[in-house]
């Protein structure tokens, strides 16, 4: 599995690199670095809500276990 990951981020990084030389080239750049920038946003923020959210059950779970 790993060397299929390695070989597929390869081909994509070789592929990014020939697309960056044509002039057409940089817009396909500009938008994956746009759809890397939304994905680490996304990760971030379900991050931040995992830790909320169970916090949130940890805190009424030990209030159920309470009562």
């Amino acid at each position: 599995m790993l060397v299929r990951a390695y070989t597929g981020v390869t081909v994509w990084w070789s592929d990014l690199k020939v697309r960056a030389e044509e002039e057409k080239g940089a817009t396909a750049v500009e938008y994956a670095l746009m759809v890397a920038l939304i994905a680490v946003v996304i990760i971030a923020a379900v991050a931040f809500l995992g830790k909320a959210a169970s916090n949130k059950f940890s805190t009424v779970g030990s209030a159920v276990n309470g009562a």
